[in-house]
């Protein structure tokens, strides 16, 4: 029974076939006639698709390469067609352009995933052909004044499109059902027999783990075209067959030497584009596909926000403001600009709908049992003398998906990734950190984590001596991950060396570095017992070197501690409030908003004498005036605040400022002060 092609998978994307094309615009017969000649000597040129579909394509190739004589020969003796004769030549044409489609995607596609829908493309290839044949038999071929050799050619290629039947050349159909054997094997936990895996393999001409790599990168665009859950679950349990072959056949990858440059990234899934620091998350700082807006203003990436509220937290990461709502809302204008920037750079960018993390695959049971299989394959090769490669390959496996971080967790990776925490090689130590990093990302692994051995004293240790500033960098990113947990904010916080090495990343580090430590600084800063310990590490100092380069993080810090500090921390950041007020005048909304409210918070807590140092800035009240009007809703009301405490001042009503606070001493350039009790 011939397969319609309703049973296509649906896709996001232009399916392999085009269903109906728009008619060419009306052009003379010459232009016509020399449109279908290119057209013909196009696909003529193109290569039959090699292991799978070969005959099917083969075929229409053929049949092009003799309309392409047929047209040549109308094009040297050109005549006026008639009105039938120009229909026919257009409809052709879109054949044409519908042959052309289906070849050219099913090049770029998985061969994995045309192998499981073999039945309907090679229905497509036989609907293209029954077009063909449609055309041809009401082609007033008698009207052309063709060559008897041409008119030969037309009868043959008739007789061809008649007879062509939808064919499956069995070699597929068998290669087909090893694959989905395979597949369903595994939901009864039964081990792929090596030999059957190279077998399938080589018959679809993967030669080496680099084609096998590509072929993992292609099914998952496939993942992300497809619309119906059904159908993402099958592209999931291909991906998870490709990625298990390749590690058993191949062994674990080389992982790349780091980038001589000291300024490392994170993450490399973009090459080694640089991406502008608003298109990257706050939370993994990397691009974000479906930006959100929360209720404090701030923009992150859907499932990192969606994985932190539904952590438990009800405030913001960036700012540390409690959320009014967790109502989310798609930052439409900045992801277009995201899409126009990957154009621009040449990068693919999955256009996800808003539902965002339901975009994503839903796990299968077969693709869950390929990554138990890979997992502990990995395991075991990390008794092996060289275990770097292997501590890569779980690097990459624990960012896929949550399913894979929980299996190597559950595997007992963790006290084996500890002992190379430590390790003299940079490269090792860098994927050992990393990989700790993205398994934390999964609530469960917070607590494997922080209750394994040595586990917490080895990030700590990396964040103090690692070997490079990318391994320091994700020390402190896997540091703010488990700061995720409330109880673990305390005893992060209670650790000198986790203070004192945040504080001196921060102070010492590159610009991605520095970023990694503010960010996870903020985020236990939000636990007021650890505040004090980080106000006397220098964290306003650190801080303040950072307001040029980083000032959003810089400024939220000094926000945080002053806001959740007592007068110790007014006091340090007392030199800070010049600086304060020119960011409130030259800053961006975001950071303006949190300056001004820094400036509140010490103004209120400090009393005359520190809105004396405000009211001294150059041109203050003119830039509090501007924000007032222009500034966001927050930043409107901390300026008009700012603004009453200098009229009151001015008008030398400290009353209600010293029933609010204690005194203080104004410091002096040449000494620090002291609470006056």
């Amino acid at each position: 029974m011939a397969v319609t092609l309703e049973v296509f998978p649906a896709r996001k994307r232009r399916p392999f076939v085009v269903g109906s094309l728009d008619s060419p615009p009306k052009i003379s017969d010459t232009k016509l006639v020399r449109s279908l000649l290119l057209a013909s000597q196009e696909i003529s040129s193109m290569q039959p698709l090699r292991f799978i579909l070969r005959r099917n394509s083969l075929s229409v190739i053929r049949k092009a390469k003799i309309l392409a004589t047929v047209f040549d020969e109308l094009l040297r003796s050109p005549i006026t067609y008639s009105q039938s004769a120009q229909l026919c030549f257009e409809e052709m044409q879109i054949v044409m352009q519908r042959i052309k489609t289906l070849i050219e995607d099913c090049s770029r596609s998985s061969k994995l995933w045309l192998l499981l829908q073999i039945e309907n493309v090679s229905f497509s290839f036989q609907e293209l052909t029954t077009d063909l044949s449609t055309v041809l038999d009401i082609l007033p071929v008698n009207d052309f004044n063709l060559s008897d050799d041409a008119e030969d050619l037309i009868v043959l290629l008739r007789k061809q499109c008649s007879n062509s039947i939808q064919f499956v050349d069995p070699r597929d159909d068998a290669l087909r059902r090893k694959v989905t054997d395979t597949i369903d094997g595994i939901k009864h936990r039964t081990t792929p027999d090596q030999s059957k895996l190279i077998e399938i393999f080589t018959d679809l001409g993967f030669p080496d783990s680099a084609s096998l790599n590509d072929e993992i990168q292609r099914l998952e665009d496939e993942t992300h075209d497809q619309i119906d859950e059904r159908s993402k679950s099958s592209a999931s349990s291909l991906i998870g067959l490709v990625r298990y072959t390749n590690c058993v056949l191949y062994g674990p990858s080389t992982p790349s030497p780091p980038p001589p440059h000291p300024d490392f990234r994170r993450y490399k899934s973009l090459s080694d584009a640089n991406i502008p620091a608003d298109f990257r998350c706050p939370i993994t700082l990397e691009l974000m596909r479906e930006p959100v807006v929360v209720s404090t203003g701030q923009t992150y990436d859907r499932e990192s926000i969606d994985l932190w509220i539904q952590s438990g937290h009800n405030t913001c990461p960036k700012t540390g403001q409690v959320l009014k709502h967790t109502n989310l809302i798609p930052n439409r204008a900045l992801k277009n600009l995201i899409v126009m920037w990957c154009r621009d750079q040449k990068i693919p960018f999955e256009l996800y709908g808003d539902g965002g993390v339901g975009s994503s695959p839903i796990p299968c049971k077969e693709a869950e049992e390929f990554t138990r299989m890979m997992v502990l394959f990995l395991i075991d090769k990390l008794s092996e003398a060289e275990p770097n490669g292997v501590v890569f390959e779980l690097r990459a496996l624990a960012k896929s998906d949550s399913v894979a971080r929980a299996c190597i967790a559950e595997a007992g990776a963790i006290p084996k990734l500890v002992r190379y925490l430590g390790s003299k090689s940079p490269s090792l130590q860098i994927n050992a950190v990393t990989t700790i990093l993205n398994l934390s990302i999964l609530e469960l692994n917070k607590t494997r984590i922080m209750e394994t051995n040595g586990a917490l004293n080895g990030v700590i240790e990396v964040l103090r001596f690692g070997a490079t500033w990318e391994a320091k960098a994700n020390a402190a990113a896997t540091l703010f991950s488990l700061a995720g947990v409330s109880a673990y904010k305390r005893r992060l916080g209670r650790k000198t060396h986790v203070v004192n090495g945040l504080v001196d990343l921060a102070k010492m580090g590159p610009t991605s570095s520095k970023k990694d430590a503010l960010v996870a600084i903020l985020n236990l800063a939000a636990e007021r017992e650890n505040v004090g310990k980080f106000v006397e590490a220098g964290v306003v100092e650190a801080a303040r070197d950072a307001f040029r380069e980083l000032p959003e993080e810089a400024v939220a810090v000094v926000e945080a501690i002053v806001r959740r500090g007592g007068l110790m921390a007014v006091s340090a950041a007392f030199g800070l409030i010049k600086l304060l007020g020119e960011l409130m005048r030259e800053g961006a909304d975001t950071t303006r908003e949190s300056a001004a409210a820094t400036l509140v918070t010490m103004c209120r807590k400090g009393g005359s004498e520190l809105v004396a140092e405000l009211a001294a800035i150059p041109g203050i009240e003119r830039v509090i005036w501007e924000m007032i009007g222009t500034g966001t809703a927050r930043g409107g009301r901390k300026a008009a605040s700012l603004m009453r405490y200098l009229r009151r001042w001015a008008a030398g009503d400290t009353h209600e400022t010293a029933a609010e606070t204690q005194s203080i001493v104004v410091p002096t350039p040449n000494r620090i002060f002291n609470p006056v009790l």
